[in-house]
Parts: structure tokens; C-alpha cells; sequence
């Protein structure tokens, strides 16, 4: 039997820590919750969650050093699971309250949801409840090989990444207009949605990283 497949569960104090632990548990990882940047180079995988306001969450992943540390995992090829702001930090710029610089490493903006809809009605933001994900049928990425063309996720956000190249693109979703809700390139996977709250899909998709992560060690 191998070595258990170990992942680095950020804490930067803006997580939904618990409920995510618990989801990766359920798919055979052995989870080690930190704040230590020194952590993260021990892992097998790095996974970012956070709800909350991305101006705090970016001012605190920097000034505690763990940005650094997500990029150094990412750098050395160890898969990068980003959830909710997990996704949204790896933009250039987030716009809540002001603007707010990202990790840089995918190019574009994360931007409020629009008032209205395309149909020029009232859209409810944020954006609560289950939704379907289309995702994109390229072979390239080792998630989007282990991934249903379409699968069901609970989302909670009112703000989402409008990125600068579409190859980056994982996942679309509609919600008064098609917006992107998963990206994929190289040793990064992130999704808007909430897979620990997302019941069937979400282990299909924490299953496909643990196969992604023990293929990579």
C-alpha cells in the first residue's frame, strides 16, 4: 500500500476549513489544515478556499507569505486545488472595494455580478444555490479527463473572473448570462462553486484531484 496522498489545506482565517477538510478526508487524503508557508512544500497538493472579501483574503495570504508558498507549490508542479476565492486570487486584479491586486498568474479581473440579466431583468446577487457547470472538453488537463461534461454545484458569490485568454477556461455556468466557473492550465484547477457543499458532485470532482495529485507525486 503507498504512502497516504497529503494535502495543504490553507488557513489564512477566511476558509471554510472545516466542512473542506472533511470533503478531502471523504476522498482519501490525509489533510494538514495550516497557516505555515513551510507546510505547503511538504505537501503532495495545495488547496486554497475562502469565502469573504477578497481585498482581506489577498492582504493576508501576502503578508503571511503563504502567496509565495502557493506559487512555489505551483511552480513545482504540485496540483493547486483553488475554491470559491481560491479561484478568484489567481487573477491580476479583484475589484471589491477598490482595486485589489491578485496572485497575477492568470490574466483578467474578478468583477461584480451585473445588475441585470441579458434580458435586462433584475439579477439577485449574490448568486446563491445549485447551478450547472459545462465543462470544457479538453483532454489536455488531468482533471477535465476525469470530469463529467456537466455535473450540478452549489455556488455562493457575488463576484466571478472574467479572464483575458479562454484557453485558461474549465467551466461555464449560466446565471443571467454564461459566466466562467472553473479554469485549468498546468498544475492549476480552481472553481467559483463549493464542492464540499455540493453533496455527489463535489467527490466526483475531490476524487478526480486526489487521482490527479497521487499521479503526480
Amino acid at each position: 500500500m503507498g504512502a497516504l496522498v497529503r494535502a495543504a489545506l490553507v488557513d489564512y482565517g477566511a476558509g471554510n476549513l472545516r466542512s473542506v477538510a472533511k470533503a478531502l478526508e471523504r476522498s482519501g487524503f490525509a489533510v494538514d489544515v495550516t497557516a505555515d508557508p513551510a507546510a505547503l512544500a511538504r505537501a503532495d497538493g495545495v488547496v486554497l478556499p475562502g469565502v469573504g472579501a477578497f481585498r482581506d483574503a489577498a492582504t493576508r495570504l501576502r503578508e503571511s507569505g503563504l502567496e509565495e508558498a502557493c506559487k512555489r507549490a505551483m511552480e513545482d508542479g504540485r496540483p493547486y486545488l483553488g475554491l470559491c476565492f481560491g479561484l478568484q486570487l489567481l487573477f491580476e486584479e479583484g475589484t471589491e472595494h477598490g482595486s485589489t491586486p491578485g496572485f497575477g498568474l492568470l490574466g483578467g479581473r474578478v468583477e461584480r455580478f451585473p445588475a441585470q440579466d441579458s434580458e435586462g431583468r433584475r439579477l439577485t446577487v449574490p448568486h446563491i444555490g445549485w447551478n450547472e457547470v459545462h465543462f470544457e472538453r479538453r483532454t489536455d488537463h488531468p482533471m477535465l479527463s476525469r470530469l463529467p461534461a456537466r455535473d450540478h454545484f452549489y455556488f455562493v458569490h457575488s463576484y466571478r473572473p472574467v479572464p483575458t485568454d479562454d484557453a485558461v477556461v474549465a467551466g461555464r455556468t449560466d446565471y443571467g448570462g454564461e459566466f466562467v466557473s472553473a479554469v485549468a492550465t498546468g498544475s492549476i484547477f480552481a472553481a467559483q462553486f463549493h464542492p464540499e457543499k455540493s453533496q455527489g458532485a463535489g467527490r466526483r470532482l475531490l476524487d478526480a484531484y486526489h487521482a490527479w495529485v497521487e499521479a503526480s507525486r
